[in-house]
This record gives C-alpha cells, structure tokens and sequence, in this order.
C-alpha cells in the first residue's frame, strides 16, 4: 500500500465499500497496461485529503472521481476521462463527452442511487489481493 499521494499519474477515488465501484476499480487494473492508474478510496486519509485539495465535498461518497494533475473529474466526466486514458476501444466513450452533462450525470446518478441495492455493500473496502506493483497503487 502507498503511503504518499503520487503527483505522476490519474488516481481513482472510489466508494471502498461499493460492490459495483470495487468492480470498476477490478475492470481498470488488467486494462492499465502502462500501469499509471493509483487508487483510492473516498473514505480513506488519501481519498479525504485529495477531495479537499481539489475542493470537492468530502461527506458525499456517491461518485467516482478522477484526479490528474490540478484537474478533477466527477460522475460521468471521471468515467468518460478514464475510458479516454485507457484508450483502445474504451477510448470510443470519448463522444459521450459532448453530450449535455445533465442527461450524463442523471443516467450516472440513477445507477449511483440504487448501487447498494442492485450490487451489494460490503463491510469495509477490499483492496485486491493481487501481487507486484498493483497493491503499491492502493493509497492509504
């Protein structure tokens, strides 16, 4: 697990105890080829810290969110971002962009509101049990 919060690459918050979320976080480590994705949840030290430094609110854990650089990314922007970042036929979400953020960010929220029912909680995040450098891209 990383101890400091790395300045070279996207990080991905996400709601640690989301069974859907956990799941996204599961898709994107194999299609990060180059490995430059870091990871962390929303309840963690880091996830907290790095909403405050980008102003975002720190008690409402609904969103996936994308930090890169000074940049954030919310809802359906962090996803369109990070479908754009893994390139290859991720990169064809790219067009969604141009869509009015109000119908992205509803048909986002729809599946955000209704993830615990649909998905399932868990007790507590689940960082992966894999080997190598995967683990070292989880922050605390």
């Amino acid at each position: 697990m990383g101890e400091e919060i790395p300045d070279d690459g996207p990080i991905v918050l996400f709601d640690g105890v989301c069974t859907l979320c956990n799941g996204f976080v599961q898709f994107i480590i194999p299609r990060d080829t180059e490995e430059r994705f870091y990871f962390a949840s929303l309840q963690s030290d880091a996830g907290q810290r790095l909403l405050a430094e980008h102003d975002l609110p720190t008690d409402e854990l609904e969103s996936v969110v994308l930090i890169e650089g000074e940049d954030s990314y919310v809802k359906s922007g962090a996803i369109i971002r990070i479908a754009t970042l893994l390139g290859g036929v991720y990169r064809l979400l790219w067009p969604l962009q141009y869509l009015p953020q109000r119908l992205r960010d509803f048909a986002y929220d729809f599946v955000a509101d209704r993830r615990y029912r649909w998905f399932g909680k868990k007790d507590r995040c689940a960082i992966p049990e894999t080997s190598g450098n995967v683990q070292a891209r989880f922050l605390e």
